[in-house]
């Protein structure tokens, strides 16, 4: 689930637009780690004079972030680049591609709009020299071409989304120390997760801490664990059908999928306070067990951003760390990572446009964010070392080592099913609801959309 604020369109809240040129350049080019060299091809490229748009959901310090980046490619080119953000892009984006007031480049939090668009003839495409490149340059490649790539307005299949800054979901963090003391292994399989929360419970320990709850939005960290126990249990294939419901909710290998995550989540031993906490609990209070004395659990399934709720003064890396929830060895479906992103797509086509998606290519594009914060990226040529701290070149490890990677499901669903009836489903289910019974519900609710 992305948690992006929606606001109404007439609460639209924009931030002023500047001129990249006159935007800070926190690195003085020639120094460091970065790819300087791969900014050369660039400079050959004279914009002067050309203004680019770039319309996108990020404020605050994430739109520091950006414009600083797009400073060197307006420094490299001569163009006059603007960013400005909104927290209601995605109604923002639609009414200005209506009104053909459309930015040049346009950031997507999410594929699905995308996708809309694109079928309306909003974007253009980014040709199929785009697409070997992304397929040869990022781990994973072909995962993030099929994710950019949407039916245009005949009907033709065609690529229109680059992604660049990704998030990760599919992490397990812990205590080491915890770890340490009680003689665990990180697990490498998902046989042997298993079998490490099997011996918690011989040893009298409470492995796992799950909460659901989150006010509005109870039961979308349920809908997480189903998505990466799709990604575990079936090939990508069969994930693209379930979240586009070429397959139906209550298929069999769906809900078999729903009662892996029944398998942690609903056996009173394996999960602290019981199975009946588990839709009660809040999800930013459930990873607190893991930092109680003697630990309440000893792990915790949940994305990249859970540390901003661990207890003050954590030092991930030290105090608490994670490992990539694992796959099953004896399916050889190799190492799939469920996470979302943004992607980048042209929206009012001009030479700048074209040439800034050439920049997102350029290592130096993914080192200049990872040196600041809050930045992970697939590029299998961006220099690691540029990271900012240890943590985040951990997480990206677990990026470079996917063999796959999907979209978080539930934002890649119709919003009454993504949004609605696939959270509520979920609570009924760790409530002790059959798991067939939920997901029929669910696929109930989403024939009733169609």
């Amino acid at each position: 689930m992305n948690r992006l604020l929606f606001a109404g369109a007439a609460a639209v809240a924009l931030s002023t637009g500047m001129a990249q040129a006159e935007a800070h350049m926190p690195f003085t080019p020639g120094e460091g780690d970065f790819s300087w060299d791969s900014l050369e091809p660039l400079k050959g490229v004279d914009l002067s004079g050309q203004q680019l748009t770039v319309f996108g959901p990020w404020l605050g310090p994430d739109q520091a972030f950006v414009e600083s980046v797009l400073a060197y490619f307006a420094d490299a080119t001569g163009a006059d680049v603007r960013y400005t953000g909104s927290d209601s892009f995605e109604q923002q984006i639609v009414v200005d591609a209506e009104a053909g007031s459309a930015p040049n480049v346009a950031v997507f939090p999410q594929p699905g709009l995308a996708s809309d668009m694109a079928s309306r003839g909003f974007l253009t495409p980014l040709g199929d020299d785009t697409g070997e490149w992304v397929k040869e340059n990022y781990a994973a490649g072909q995962s993030w071409v099929d994710l950019g790539t949407y039916k245009d307005k005949d009907g033709n299949d065609d690529l229109f989304g680059f992604f660049y800054k990704v998030d990760v979901k599919s992490l397990v963090w812990y205590v080491p120390e915890n770890f340490e003391d009680a003689g665990y292994e990180v697990p490498e399989s998902m046989e042997e997760l298993k079998a490490l929360t099997k011996q918690m419970v011989e040893d009298g320990e409470t492995p796992w801490c799950i909460g659901l709850g989150s006010g509005g939005a109870t039961g979308w960290p349920a809908t997480d664990w189903v998505e990466d126990m799709m990604l575990r249990t079936q090939p990508p294939e069969v994930y693209d059908q379930w979240v586009s419901n070429e397959i139906p909710f209550d298929d069999p290998r769906v809900v078999e999928a729903i009662e892996e995550f029944g398998w942690f989540a609903r056996n009173d031993d394996y999960v602290a306070g019981g199975a009946g906490a588990v839709a009660s609990t809040d999800f930013r209070d459930s990873p607190k067990g893991l930092f109680s004395s003697p630990p309440q659990c000893y792990m915790h399934r949940q994305a990249s951003f859970i540390p901003a709720f661990f207890p003050e003064g954590t030092m991930v890396g030290a105090d608490a760390d994670f490992f990539y929830f694992p796959a099953y060895e004896e399916k050889d479906l190799g190492k799939p990572v469920l996470g979302a992103g943004t992607l980048w797509a042209i929206t009012d086509e001009n030479d700048a446009a074209h040439a800034l998606i050439d920049f997102l290519q350029t290592p130096l594009a993914h080192e200049l964010w990872m040196a600041q914060s809050g930045f992970l990226t697939p590029h299998k040529g961006a220099n690691t070392d540029t990271f900012a701290d240890p943590t985040q070149k951990a997480l990206n490890d677990v990026l470079l080592g996917a063999t796959t990677f999907r979209f978080d499901g539930s934002d890649l669903m119709p919003g009454g099913v993504g949004a609605g009836s696939f959270w509520t489903g979920m609570v009924d289910y760790a409530g002790g609801k059959d798991a067939g019974e939920v997901a029929t519900a669910i696929q109930n609710s989403w024939d009733a959309l169609k």
